[in-house]
């Protein structure tokens, strides 16, 4: 708390003491950079500066203005906890830890950082970089992804907050561990705890945290006709609780590498009708890929123009070209759309 000066991250969310909208950068801030999700944090605040006005707010809005971020889930989960703060707090962000850890994505994480930040409530926060922090400092060997680990910095981060100030010192450690004692080149010699610090003084400062748990990505493959005319183009909202639900994208099948004809019977099998084969003109087909946590997505775009497109069907949309924009699309879809929409239009 000596060593902290708030003015060193001068965050716009430190600037307030509204539940909501520090609700709404812990949501944003997982598992993304600050220089990222800033100007999202921005934007909803714009958009929706209350609780209620995201609560009303359509989810293809909510997602369209998520759109870039990823982890959609988190915006699905935001959408809906908004919800539950109108239908069950009468429109008022909870303010025990107990009721915000009700909410719909909302951890033990989130729930201590907002009630800590927004009410001074006594409860420890444990992100990233407290885990890392406590780990070096500590020489906590204990993976920190497992059941004994989590109660392990659980229990010593609760044993470590300072209860007169618990808003003050959580920001404390949280901006100690990103700037000081950082994941890769920490700034050991500078740092107030180095005479101390176990992980140092046995020489495992970058074996610390220990993390137990094997990252194993899935190699996925989406086949993806881009079928339009002079006008229209069809789209296509995913529903299946799987990646990206609530997104919309081209007519898809997901198989393995296939020829072309195979990929368009497929997909031209879950509608209604071929489309009116008229001209049809097919480029060469495009592929670019996109990473997340545990899978690669492999996706392959064959650009299809007819004639005239057939009316929508059952399960895809009929759009005009020029309001393609107002549609939320995963980033593997997006980054096809800046490449090739003038070949589109």
């Amino acid at each position: 708390m000596e060593w902290y000066d708030p003015t060193t991250r001068n965050l716009p969310w430190k600037q307030t003491g509204d539940a909501y909208k520090i609700w709404l950068s812990e949501i944003i801030m997982q598992q993304t950079r600050v220089e990222q999700g800033t100007p999202y944090y921005l934007s909803f605040v714009k958009q929706y500066p209350t609780v209620k006005k995201l609560a009303a707010a359509p989810l293809d809005e909510v997602l369209k203005l998520w759109e870039g971020l990823g982890y959609y889930s988190r915006a699905r989960n935001l959408h809906y906890a908004a919800k539950q703060v109108m239908t069950e707090h009468k429109g008022k962000f909870p303010s025990t830890h107990k009721e915000i850890l009700k909410l719909k994505g909302i951890g033990s994480y989130t729930a201590a950082a907002i009630s800590s930040f927004a009410y001074n409530l006594p409860h420890a926060v444990l992100d990233g970089n407290v885990f890392r922090f406590l780990s070096r400092v500590y020489g906590i060997e204990t993976p920190v992804d497992s059941t004994a680990g989590k109660k392990q910095f659980e229990n010593l981060a609760t044993q470590l907050l300072n209860k007169k100030d618990p808003a003050l010192y959580n920001q404390a450690i949280m901006d100690f561990g990103s700037l000081v004692c950082k994941p890769k080149n920490p700034l050991c010699t500078a740092c107030p705890f180095s005479s101390h610090c176990k992980a140092l003084e046995l020489n495992k400062v970058q074996l610390l945290p220990v993390k137990g748990k094997k990252l194993i990505k899935t190699e996925r493959h989406f086949h993806y006709l881009v079928l339009f005319d002079a006008k229209h183009i069809y789209i296509k909202q995913r529903e299946a609780n799987d990646i990206w639900k609530g997104l919309f994208e081209f007519p898809m099948v997901e198989e393995v590498d296939s020829p072309r004809a195979t990929v368009h019977s497929n997909i031209f099998k879950n509608m209604d009708g071929v489309p009116n084969r008229g001209l049809w003109t097919v480029d060469h087909r495009l592929s670019y890929r996109q990473t997340l946590t545990h899978q690669l997505i492999n996706g392959h775009f064959y650009e299809l123009k007819t004639k005239k497109l057939l009316a929508a069907n059952t399960g895809y949309l009929k759009i005009s070209k020029d309001s393609i924009s107002n549609y939320a699309f995963p980033k593997i879809v997006r980054t096809y759309l800046q490449d090739r929409l003038n070949f589109l239009s």
